[in-house]
């Protein structure tokens, strides 16, 4: 009696060998299973991810507490000595390390705000019933896919002091036409920002543009009916439906900006002196250039801190802005 009550109560097996439910469906497959299976797919970036990223990050840490050197059979555990060599005044590194790390700061102080500012008046503009707007966007994002060895080689003719296109388009219409857009101060931050501007300014277009279309129509119709014009719209409607992506684009920005290498790499070789040269090209000089691999490691893992922190920072702020105009 037992058995026989035992085999009506159990459900019926599919022909794949699974049980059905009372109602007749298939049971879903267990959760063990279906994370095997997204891992099986993840494997691949997975194994990318701890080959190129994981393991070269880790080796580095090790570097940045040794006196490594590939010259070397022996390699020595010196601690955090190369950290406290560039908060040491005087040491080898310290003073080149920090005038690099100003002259980043000054990049990104100057870069950004036109990086965003300005993507942002463009986006706003191509989100208007134009015609012909898909191919302004295409114009617009079109030099973001050049490569930074392309845009140091068209640039290098346009800004050349002595024959470059710009200088004689300027002497054509009566201005000097003899300015030193690669070789003196402070034209060489004015040909960084603008080949920078020009050149990645189409990605932020984009984003912001992509942040304009998620914003209601109705809550600018809205506004209209309570007879706000365009600055009270751009304020009141704008800015805080763009928010989410105003933090995106800011914090990209920075990273991006502070991490600038080839702009003054092939335009202004870091000069005049050492006005332009980044803190990615020093620590590339150091490591590379002059064998110094280990304080060059402790230099980008210092860099990578300082980002994190102002990513947190920026992150903070805004989040508190976000949350202050829900209210």
């Amino acid at each position: 009696m037992t058995e026989t009550a035992t085999l009506v109560a159990a459900p019926p097996r599919n022909r794949a060998g699974g049980r059905r439910s009372q109602t007749g469906s298939v049971r879903k497959p267990t959760s063990r299973r279906k994370t095997l299976t997204a891992y099986l797919f993840l494997a691949p970036f997975l194994v990318l991810f701890v080959t190129f990223v994981v393991a070269p990050g880790i080796f580095g840490i090790w570097m940045s507490l040794t006196n490594w050197s590939p010259f070397r059979e022996v390699q020595q555990f010196v601690g955090l000595q190369n950290y406290i060599d560039l908060f040491t005044p005087g040491s080898v590194t310290s003073s080149d390390f920090w005038k690099s790390m100003s002259v980043t700061g000054i990049f990104v102080l100057i870069s950004v705000p036109f990086l965003v500012v300005i993507p942002l008046l463009v986006a706003i503009l191509l989100n208007q019933k134009i015609r012909a707007a898909t191919t302004f966007r295409t114009i617009f994002f079109a030099p973001y896919v050049l490569g930074v060895a392309v845009i140091g080689v068209i640039w290098g003719y346009v800004l050349d002091t002595q024959s470059g296109i710009l200088n004689h388009i300027l002497g054509l219409v009566g201005l000097p036409a003899n300015l030193p857009w690669t070789v003196d101060v402070p034209w060489v931050w004015v040909s960084l920002v603008g080949v920078t501007v020009w050149w990645t300014m189409g990605l932020n277009t984009i984003i912001f543009l992509a942040g304009l279309k998620g914003i209601s129509a109705d809550l600018y119709e809205a506004a209209s009916i309570d007879g706000a014009g365009v600055a009270s719209k751009f304020r009141n409607v704008t800015v805080p439906g763009l928010k989410p992506v105003m933090l995106f684009i800011s914090t990209t920005t920075i990273l991006a900006s502070a991490n600038m290498f080839g702009q003054s790499y092939l335009l202004t070789k870091g000069g005049p002196g050492t006005e332009t040269r980044t803190v990615i090209m020093y620590i590339a000089d150091q490591g590379l250039s002059q064998n110094n691999m280990a304080p060059a490691a402790a230099m980008s893992y210092l860099l990578f801190a300082a980002l994190a922190i102002i990513s947190v920072i920026n992150f903070r702020l805004q989040r508190e802005r976000v949350e202050k105009g829900a209210r």
